[in-house]
């Protein structure tokens, strides 16, 4: 069965899945959202890709480098072997300066042997929409697209550049590397360099899992999430991405294609708030950095649910197709129209992080009066629009309908508002707000609880279930052992629990019923019973969805019903948080004095 075998490694920047033979399948220079250099994953024949080709008596193994987002790909023969270490350089320069270029380094380390082996480099730009060529110029690879001359990657390498462009065997000896640059290197670029890199690397990524909280159960798993999160961080803004891909299919041969490249404010709050329950406030920071930029420069106009990494508003979407998807599974899309829709949801997550942001991190008078006027715009927004229909956290493309769960994340960013007004001792507001909540949540009880099915459902007078609805509790809307939200939770369970999996939904939606399952939605589950009280069920569904990781630990945003198989992009952050979330139900945490860790 095929599977997202791949790891991530990445610094801040961009990043570039590796698959578990150690092929450089995904990589986009010089940011996450630019063209791709690499796009095998999404056409094994004109992507490109960036490989060792070894004989059938190699066995290949991959693991991460502890608690590091460097990966080991180990190739091992009866009398070879060698290893290769891929990172992307990140380390601090100075106070809130980190050395990030957007390079790859793939260090190699024989082992025991002689090796011999042919190395397949690749690189087709711009999303393979144009021929690649290589020439050989002061001991260095440039290559350049045929289409235009300017785009153009450098490959320095301690061996013979010939050899690697010609793809003759090689054999191997001692230590080696290749520096994938979208840059050309100003400083002599020598196998010194790259394990000074590799050192400066290792310890940074060693001390951000430091800095965050240790648990006895569960840690590993826990720590390798959160250093994925931290990888779809962009560094030069503060925004947080959904997933590193584009138009990996929710279900193989079908058309549920997007691009996740982009900043969620949903995807992202949800993010933030999982990595501050983490200890990591500079996270958090620069993303109230992020959202402060982006909803000044919104005042006069309409708040988005999502943008681009830089700030963007317009993330116009297009198709690519020359490339024929992964299995074949099209269209291949760039950009992602959901950004103009309404989703009445996305702010009530955004309110809930600023409202922490506000509890745990006081800044300065003027920082903390510039936020108070965007609270302000985002309730105006909320005030405006909650009682109209939205296409939900779904996404829903031809429809709009007054989906509960908008609701309830409307509640919530008024109610945070209203909080938050109380600690600036703004009694108008804080009056005025939850008066406003209220309304609010007397609507939803009225109109979103049926009394017949004994569950709050999908939208006001529909009867269809809503794997959403579960996180009523975890955003203290209702009470976790009101009698509305234990009936919702079994009832739900009841209609949407299906192989060890839950669906989002069974309603048709704009492509018709959904067929695998949404891998956060399972997790939520877990929650759900946790706090309801049915904690040996809720341990035993959450042991099997640790189970349907990949090698690495990692997750994509669904999963095949049957097969169990990783689908959708890769890898989400989505199913990261959830992991962190529901795993510390069952953990404890490990406490030191505060003067054992520095």
């Amino acid at each position: 069965m095929k599977n997202l075998d791949y790891g991530i490694i990445g610094n801040c920047r961009t990043a570039a899945l590796v698959s578990k033979t150690g092929s450089i399948d995904w990589f986009c220079l010089p940011d996450f959202d630019s063209p791709s250099v690499f796009a095998k994953l999404l056409d094994e024949e004109k992507g490109g890709s960036f490989h060792f080709e070894v004989s059938d008596e190699y066995t290949i193994t991959q693991s991460y480098h502890g608690h590091t987002n460097m990966l080991l790909t180990r190739f091992e023969s009866p009398e070879n072997g060698f290893i290769v270490f891929d990172y992307m350089p990140r380390y601090q320069t100075e106070t809130n300066r980190y050395y990030m270029p957007p390079e790859i380094h793939r260090y190699i380390r024989v082992t025991r042997g002689r090796p011999l082996v042919r190395i397949i480099y690749d690189p087709k730009m711009n999303y393979a929409r144009g021929e690649a060529r290589h020439e050989i110029v002061d001991g260095y690879i440039r290559t350049y697209s045929t289409k235009d001359p300017e785009d153009k990657v450098y490959l320095y390498t301690s061996l013979d550049p010939e050899i690697i462009v010609e793809r003759k065997e090689i054999e191997l000896t001692g230590h080696h590397f290749f520096l994938l640059s979208y840059n050309q290197k100003l400083v002599t670029v020598d196998i010194n360099r790259i394990l000074l890199e590799y050192e400066r690397t290792k310890v940074y990524w060693l001390n951000f899992v430091n800095r965050s909280r240790d648990y006895l159960q569960y840690n590993d798993m826990i720590k390798r999430s959160l250093l994925v999160l931290k990888l779809l961080s962009y560094q030069h803004s503060g925004a947080i991405l959904a997933a590193l891909t584009t138009s990996l299919p929710e279900s193989i041969g079908e058309n549920r294609n997007w691009d996740y490249r982009f900043c969620w404010l949903r995807d992202a709050s949800m993010s933030i708030d999982t990595l501050l329950f983490m200890k990591q406030r500079t996270a958090a920071e620069r993303f109230i950095s992020f959202v402060k930029r982006i909803l000044k420069s919104s005042r006069n106009e309409t708040i988005q649910i999502m943008y681009g990494i830089r700030g963007e508003r317009e993330l116009t979407e297009e198709e690519l197709t020359h490339l024929s998807g992964y299995e074949n599974s099209r269209p291949v899309r760039i950009g992602n129209a959901a950004y103009y829709q309404e989703q009445n949801d996305s702010i009530g997550y955004l309110l809930d992080v600023i409202y922490k942001y506000y509890l745990y991190f006081p800044g300065t008078l003027d920082e903390v009066e510039e936020i108070w006027e965007i609270i302000k715009n985002l309730v105006r927004s909320v005030l405006a629009s909650w009682r109209k229909p939205d296409r939900s956290i779904w996404e829903f493309r031809t429809r709009k309908m007054h989906f509960v769960f908008s609701k309830v994340m409307s509640w919530v960013a008024v109610d945070r508002a209203s909080l938050i007004a109380e600690l600036l001792q703004k009694e108008y507001y804080a009056g005025l707000w939850r008066r406003e909540a209220d309304i609010i949540k007397a609507e939803i009880h009225e109109k979103g609880w049926n009394e017949e099915l004994q569950c709050f459902t999908q939208a006001y007078g529909n009867t269809d279930y809503d794997s959403s609805l579960l996180l009523m509790q975890f955003y203290d809307f209702i009470e976790p052992d009101n009698e509305r939200y234990v009936k919702t939770v079994r009832t739900i369970k009841k209609h949407l629990y299906h192989e060890g999996l839950m669906y989002r939904y069974k309603a048709e939606d704009d492509f018709g019923v959904p067929t695998s399952s949404f891998t956060i939605c399972t997790f939520w589950l877990i929650e759900a019973l946790f706090k309801i009280g049915e904690t040996e069920e809720a341990r035993e569904i959450f042991e099997k969805m640790i189970s349907y990781s990949n090698h690495l630990g990692l997750y994509s945003e669904d999963l095949d019903f049957q097969s169990k198989r990783q689908l959708g992009n890769f890898p989400q952050a989505y199913s990261h948080l959830a992991l962190i979330n529901t795993a510390v139900l069952f953990s404890e945490e490990k406490r030191l004095s505060q003067f054992i860790r520095p």
